[in-house]
């Protein structure tokens, strides 16, 4: 760690913090709403308050990105996310606790996490050199998938059990800590030095055009989306082929759990590798080897529906997902300009993550109409296509971007 600079560690120690915090949280919620409510709508909602924030403030936090210290901005938006569940875990303490206040924290808590995890990434770039960022990200991806996924969701269980008013408390206690711990970058990070206020409007449609115009980049942007909606509709009814005695796997929900485990495994052994492979093989054949693997894949369980195939697929699954992920956030780190990252990475984010639900609710009625088989095989279908439209716009912009910035007028000339 220490090779990468005390500013990197300082920024890694507080995100291993926040995810932990985060993965005791999303698990966390739903718990608490269980407590409350029988009603599958309802508890439903705790997921809809935690991931709204990402549609409608992305833009507005990507901007706010660009203009501001972007520590400071990180620091914050831990600080806020303290006081909201504190608040929070005071109420449950009280016997105040309902639904809707469930719900208020959630989404308070999800519209500070836009902030802080847009200019995370956006802060990475002034931490380390440019040759570090693969290997810095990969370091980044394995923190937040070993708190997300491996810790916090057995620690949410726990204090479920024994203290639920504690699955806000110590969340709270984790991001007061990342924020302190934030102290430790030294220096401004502000992207550009202020000028001109212009209207937050205007920022925002500079990045959307620079998307827009960046043929590679909105490729990327479009395949990404495509992905998710791929994936939100293969893993919204996929539970059902796998999962229950008149499924055609036939796992016990423990069985069920112990693929996520083996994705999450995947996922922390793929993200150290991406940067060595793709020293040996370059990026291109990594992106487009691990989309393309990752989508062929997603047809075995439905050839092979067995157990001993669906676990060792889940760990490549898991492996493929990370190193396209540290490959993809690489490179817009390296591509984009350092005034325009903030807000060009929320835009990117916005169309890559906005389908998810679209994806699932697709998924949900499409298995009613026409079988999960044809869901499943319709998912992989798609996320082929996600994989040829961008391979169709990579050949030679890879490179030919890594070794330059251009400008938004450069990109809006290009063909």
């Amino acid at each position: 760690m220490t090779r990468l600079g005390r500013a990197f560690g300082s920024l890694w120690s507080s995100t291993a913090l926040s995810n932990l915090a985060d993965g005791v949280l999303r698990v966390g919620a739903p718990l608490l709403a269980v407590s409350m409510t029988r009603s599958p709508t309802l508890v439903s909602l705790a997921g809809a308050a935690a991931t709204a924030p990402w549609l409608l403030f992305a833009l507005h936090a990507g901007a706010v990105a660009d203009r501001a210290d972007r520590r400071r901005v990180m620091a914050l938006a831990n600080a806020v996310r303290t006081a909201v569940l504190a608040t929070g875990t005071l109420l449950a303490a009280m016997g105040l606790l309902n639904l809707w206040v469930l719900l208020a924290v959630v989404f308070a808590a999800g519209v500070s996490e836009v902030f802080a995890d847009l200019s995370a990434q956006s802060v990475l770039p002034m931490t380390v050199s440019r040759e570090d960022l693969t290997r810095a990200n990969g370091r980044i991806v394995s923190a937040q998938t070993i708190g997300n996924d491996f810790v916090g969701g057995p620690v949410a269980g726990l204090l479920a059990a024994l203290l639920p008013a504690a699955l806000f408390g110590a969340p709270a206690l984790l991001y007061g800590a990342a924020a302190l711990l934030l102290t430790g970058m030294r220096g401004s990070y502000r992207a550009a030095p202020a000028g001109p206020r212009r209207r937050l409007r205007a920022d925002i449609g500079e990045a959307l055009r620079y998307l827009w115009s960046h043929r590679f980049l909105r490729s990327l942007a479009l395949s990404a989306g495509l992905l998710n909606v791929s994936s939100a509709a293969y893993f919204a009814v996929f539970v059902l082929w796998a999962v229950g005695d008149g499924s055609r796997m036939g796992l016990e929900p423990g069985g069920y759990g112990l693929m996520m485990t083996a994705l999450a495994a995947g996922a922390v052994l793929g993200s150290p590798l991406t940067g060595p492979a793709t020293r040996l093989l370059g990026e291109q054949a990594v992106l487009v080897g691990a989309w393309l693997t990752s989508s062929l894949l997603l047809l075995v369980p439905v050839l092979v529906p067995s157990p001993w195939a669906l676990y060792p697929v889940a760990v490549v699954w898991g492996v493929t997902g990370a190193a396209a992920n540290v490959l993809v956030v690489s490179v817009r780190q390296r591509v984009i300009p350092g005034e325009l990252l903030g807000r060009v990475n929320s835009a990117y984010r916005l169309v890559g993550m906005g389908g998810m639900p679209l994806g699932a609710a697709l998924g949900g009625v499409a298995g009613e109409f026409f079988g999960l088989a044809a869901v499943l095989a319709g998912a992989a279908g798609l996320g082929l296509v996600a994989v040829g439209l961008v391979w169709r716009a990579m050949p030679g912009r890879i490179s030919a971007a890594l070794t330059s910035t251009p400008t938004l007028s450069d990109i809006s000339r290009s063909p």
